[in-house]
């Protein structure tokens, strides 16, 4: 991977789009440092949280800028929300579904509604977001110590809700660019940079856990080793695929024989990436968005308590549904990126042939049912590596003191698969440049 970076490195217009990304991660990163107006969040709003809950994962997921109340609060996941249902509305909607086929026009018409989605969700969640900030005590006051009144709780209100809005706004535009200018997906770099920036913080909290002693002095160091082998896990788990035998029958074209060849066509085991794991988190972030606009009026023990604590990332309710959504986004994923009936009809136009079975539909059935299967194994093994940072933390609490590392496992993938697909993609790039045509 690093000689990858560094033959990357060399290549004049690769080396401008690497810097163009790293130039535009440094921005968020400054972005997340600046405090939004009439806001004083510097202590961090969630105190000495346990780090297992959903506000957690967005203040990970942000940077921690969730935490302190910056510009970039709201993050990138108003964007990815609008996608999310945007493309789900695709698959229900007719009208969607014909902007979808109407190639590159539909696609700009498809990706200008997510952008307004995704405005209209930036407000909801920064609403949600300054009622949280005003019920915990960290909206400034007034010159005399009392809190705004009239015209003037309205407008800080406004200034508040709408800085938070364009932050996020302006995250989703930096995304964008870094697809046109950069290299890699924007809103996976913005994340990738987001939870990198928390790495200091989570080896220090690991390691507080020798202050407990006894039996953590070795559940430090093993959830160390998970997440190394999570690591190793994914790499592997990334580079594996199920390979279709194909073969082209042979044909003449005037005194010469094409075809006649044996090939195989290649299906990653995990061929959505982390994308159902940053669905599935964001879909799950909803509820907690909910509660921050009721704040400390939900009372302890209520039944509504006890329905916002279920979506705690320690809580076996919350590795459920995270759980099937995983395996829902995977399937969804699947849908979108092959086509079994396209598929078969390539191979046949092509003289191609899957041996022992028959052109057509059963050559689409066929590919149908291994899809199918490829596309349950991946989304199990993806969601073993998300919830069984969960269990661990489960097994330490029955210790006294639960170490939470619970969203260890959505980061790591996260973190694994952007970095692959980046220098995947660094590499096709510059093999297309050092590809001679036979015109050399």
């Amino acid at each position: 991977m690093l000689q990858t970076l560094a033959n990357a490195f060399r290549v004049p217009d690769l080396r401008k789009k690497m810097l163009y990304t790293a130039l535009v991660i440094l921005l968020f990163r400054f972005g997340a440092a600046i405090p939004v107006p009439f806001t004083d969040a510097s202590s961090g709003i969630l105190g000495n949280t346990s780090g297992s809950t959903v506000l957690d994962y967005l203040s990970m997921m942000t940077g921690d800028a969730f935490n302190y109340g910056t510009l970039f609060a709201m993050s990138i996941t108003p964007y990815i929300n609008s996608s999310i249902i945007i493309q789900l509305l695709t698959v229900a909607l007719p009208p969607l579904e014909r902007l979808a086929k109407e190639g590159e026009e539909g696609r700009k018409k498809l990706n200008f509604i997510t952008r307004i989605g995704a405005i209209v969700i930036a407000i909801l969640q920064s609403t949600a977001y300054f009622f949280y900030l005003r019920s915990g005590g960290y909206i400034s006051l007034a010159a005399n110590g009392t809190a705004f009144t009239g015209f003037s709780a309205v407008l800080q209100a406004l200034v508040i809700i709408l800085t938070l809005s364009a932050g996020s706004c302006l995250l989703m535009w930096m995304g964008e660019q870094i697809n046109q200018k950069g290299i890699g997906n924007g809103i996976s770099m913005i994340l990738f940079a987001g939870i990198i920036s928390r790495i200091p913080t989570t080896i220090t909290y690991i390691f507080e856990y020798f202050k407990h002693g006894g039996l953590y002095y070795a559940f430090a160091p093993i959830a160390l080793i998970i997440m190394i082998a999570l690591v190793v896990f994914i790499v592997w788990m990334d580079n594996s695929e199920r390979r279709i035998p194909v073969a082209y029958a042979k044909k003449v074209v005037g005194r010469k024989m094409y075809g006649g060849q044996n090939t195989h066509m290649p299906i990653k085991v995990n061929m959505s990436g982390v994308m159902p794991i940053i669905f599935a988190s964001s879909i799950l972030s909803l509820p907690p968005t909910i509660q921050m606009f009721f704040g400390t009026k939900i009372q302890e023990g209520s039944g509504w308590a006890k329905f916002f604590n279920l979506f705690d990332s320690s809580n076996w309710f919350y590795g459920i549904i995270y759980f099937i959504l995983i395996i829902f986004f995977a399937y969804f994923y699947s849908t979108i990126q092959y086509n079994p009936i396209e598929m078969a009809n390539n191979l046949r136009k092509n003289s191609g042939a899957i041996p022992g079975i028959r052109p057509g539909k059963p050559t689409s059935d066929y590919i149908a049912k291994v899809l199918s299967r490829i596309v349950l194994i991946g989304a199990i093994l993806i969601s073993v590596v998300a919830i069984l940072p969960i269990l661990f933390s489960q097994i330490t609490a029955l210790c006294g003191s639960p170490m939470n590392i619970s969203l260890g496992g959505t980061s790591v993938i996260i973190l694994v698969g952007v970095a692959l697909e980046t220098v995947r993609q660094l590499e096709s790039q510059m093999m297309m440049r050092h590809y001679k045509g036979f015109l050399d």
